[in-house]
């Protein structure tokens, strides 16, 4: 038996009193007066232009007294400003949030805005255990605006992790489930003599080829369609990227994943992996990788997210060696503590000197 005086002797912080596990449960609030404003296309309509409330509210087809109050906190949060009774958009209301401007992220937001109602069902997975909709068939246009919102949920974090990670003389890189490929672009943008190749599910590719048409790396990317949870990996690779992936799969499939991987990596080669880690003991924190795993139980069959030492356990048994943390400086990561990497025996690879345009390890597109 565990002694009550032990429990909670390892939290960082907790709800300990009522007025704490209020405020908790009020932090909707905010969230609701963003998700509104993204619903009326208010920053679409204000664009770069300044606007009187009477005005606004006409143009919106919307009370005064309504607009007022959700624009009063939508100034109050900083995305928009605000002058006596006329408000003006900030740069990210006029940016990113306007869909009239190129910078638009309209694919994520709208993942974003259809999780609110999705989070409203997640008693139903709690009895379950099962997805929501798990009986609906997930369709290729599903996919595609999926793959469009990590696109531009990743369009600044995958430069400044690339930024960070030193590929040494690795001349190919396998993005395995790189979706938008986001990733691959970006490593291919640092390492000038790269080839990568992104490994993923048809509609996804057809995304990520879309955006490498665009972008001047886009010539050395190459593509694999495949359901690598099922299938061997074709080629060898002196890296392996596994972005945001592990969390989708079981502890088995990831495992069997795993060892696919080291199968089509070259001796030395490694494994390097981005993910929701949890780090503590108990596995509860970071707290943000503890409530992704709601995300998973709401839209995967099987996913979670994992500790480290148990993903550090299945690369070992995999038969990786050097499994290790990668530093990141705090501020630029996706996750807390969020990069490991995992090596195959054997030396690394040196660089290889080829004919412009060549490489000994192409994959075909």
């Amino acid at each position: 038996m565990v002694s009550s005086s032990n429990w909670g002797c390892c939290v960082k912080s907790r709800l300990a009193t009522f007025d704490e596990f209020r405020d908790a449960i009020s932090g909707y609030r905010l969230p609701r007066v963003l998700l509104a404003a993204l619903e009326v296309d208010l920053f679409t309509v204000i664009g770069d232009r300044a606007w009187t409330l009477t005005t606004l509210a006409k143009k919106l087809k919307l009370s005064e007294r309504g607009l007022n109050i959700l624009c009063r906190n939508l100034a109050s949060a900083g995305v928009l400003h605000k002058r006596g009774c006329v408000y003006r958009n900030s740069r990210l209301g006029a940016t990113a949030l306007n869909a009239n401007h190129p910078a638009y992220r309209g694919d994520y937001l709208n993942l974003i805005r259809s999780h609110w109602a999705d989070w409203i069902r997640l008693v139903e997975s709690v009895r379950s255990g099962l997805p929501l909709d798990h009986d609906v068939p997930d369709s290729q246009d599903h996919r595609r605006q999926f793959t469009w919102a990590m696109h531009h949920r990743t369009l600044e974090i995958a430069p400044a992790i690339t930024a960070q990670l030193h590929l040494g003389q690795a001349q190919t890189l396998l993005d395995l489930g790189g979706g938008p490929g986001t990733y691959a672009l970006a490593f291919l943008t640092k390492n000038p003599r790269l080839r990568a190749t992104v490994c993923d599910r048809e509609p996804a590719l057809e995304v990520a080829k879309e955006i490498a048409s665009t972008h001047k790396a886009g010539r050395r990317l190459s593509y694999i369609p495949l359901d690598f949870s099922k299938e061997s990996i074709p080629g060898t690779y002196d890296v392996i990227w596994y972005s945001n992936v592990l969390h989708l799969y079981s502890p088995k499939e990831n495992q069997a994943i795993f060892r696919r991987a080291r199968t089509a990596l070259n001796p030395g080669g490694r494994l390097i992996i981005q993910d929701a880690f949890l780090h503590d003991h108990e596995g509860l924190y970071p707290s943000e990788s503890s409530l992704f795993a709601v995300s998973m139980l709401l839209f995967t069959e099987q996913g979670n997210t994992y500790t480290a030492s148990e993903t550090a356990k299945w690369l070992k048994q995999a038969g990786f060696v050097g499994i290790k943390p990668v530093p990141i400086r705090k501020g630029t990561e996706d996750w807390e503590g969020g990069i490991w990497e995992a090596s195959v025996p054997g030396p690394r690879p040196r660089m290889i000197a080829t004919q412009k345009g060549s490489s000994k390890n192409r994959t075909a597109r």
